[in-house]
């Protein structure tokens, strides 16, 4: 159950299935966010795709010697738009992939719209999910209540996320939710709903003892908000905020304008790896510990003396980690 690695392979697959030459990648703005998060822009360059375009942007001009591999989410916006695209193709070939279940009817819209016959494969792969961790996922909704009652393209939107994750890790679960919610109950009446409306999709082998899908509301917890957590990553959230792996520091008064955004993944960064659960005292001894070594392999002999010493070095540490 890795939530990253099921993106990964996603994404591989699509490159693969269109075969070798020059690719565009196709998305709109919530699978853009989803694919960054999984992969570095080098890393696909690597698969030789060497454009990326968004579906919502202005057309440019067609470039007919490259495959696109679209990945979208099945919205009407995003049918209506990919429609406009197949009509007047810009690209050679157009291999689509849809992060979620499309209707028969959306199908048709697009079979109609192409014309010109340059789709040459439509499919399902269900990535609709922001992949944070490998065993943490978010749908960046917020605020999902209106009233103290679901907004209902929020619950749409959220109950998708929990279907294409269920669907990637091939998973049909009990259900349980908090039983004083109705919020959560009516999650859970969705899910429930639309597992057994799409019932030949989740044709997997049952396991002897089936996952558990338990849904809690957060608005009943009053004791959570005013908690402070002492490990590494926690406190960077806290104090600074991450949003899909990336951390802004514009605010930060002297901060480098190379260093207003940096990206703070597990993936791309060994340190944040390996300390993203220490406390805080272990994390401020390993940072003694890469400050000391760094001092020690750039031979430098001046002496960390003042709070205003170890920032430069760390920030100069941050800053060769990002570019690296």
């Amino acid at each position: 159950m890795n939530a990253v690695t099921a993106i990964k392979l996603y994404v591989n697959k699509m490159i693969d299935d269109c075969g070798t030459g020059m690719k565009v990648l196709l998305m709109d703005k919530e699978t853009t966010g989803i694919v960054s998060m999984a992969f570095a822009q080098s890393e696909i360059l690597q698969k030789e795709v060497f454009l990326f375009e968004r579906l919502d942007m202005t057309r440019t001009e067609p470039m007919k010697h490259l495959k696109c591999i679209a990945f979208l989410r099945p919205t009407k916006e995003n049918i209506d738009n990919l429609a406009c695209e197949l009509k007047y193709p810009r690209y050679g070939q157009y291999y689509i992939y849809f992060s979620n279940i499309i209707s028969k009817s959306d199908v048709k819209v697009l079979a109609e719209a192409d014309e010109t016959e340059s789709v040459r494969e439509i499919q399902e792969f269900y990535g609709d999910f922001i992949p944070v961790a490998p065993h943490l996922f978010s749908l960046n909704v917020s605020p999902c209540y209106q009233s103290r009652s679901w907004n209902h393209n929020h619950l749409q939107r959220s109950v998708q996320g929990v279907i294409s994750v269920l669907l990637a890790l091939k998973k049909i679960p009990v259900i349980r939710y908090q039983d004083s919610s109705e919020c959560a109950r009516k999650m859970a009446e969705t899910v429930r709903q639309t597992i057994a409306k799409e019932n030949a999709l989740f044709n997997f082998r049952r396991p002897d003892i089936p996952p558990l899908l338990l849904i809690l509301d957060r608005k009943v917890d009053v004791v959570t908000p005013l908690l402070n957590q002492w490990t590494y990553q926690a406190m960077v959230h806290e104090l600074l905020t991450i949003n899909n792996n990336r951390v802004n520091l514009s605010n930060v008064p002297g901060i480098s304008k190379e260093l207003h955004e940096v990206v703070l993944s597990p993936d791309h960064d060994e340190f944040y790896a390996a300390n993203m659960y220490s406390n805080f005292g272990e994390i401020g001894a390993k940072i003694k510990d890469l400050m000391d070594d760094f001092q020690k392999k750039s031979k430098s002999q001046k002496k960390v003396e003042s709070i205003a010493d170890m920032k430069v070095i760390i920030i100069f540490i941050c800053f060769k980690n990002a570019i690296s």
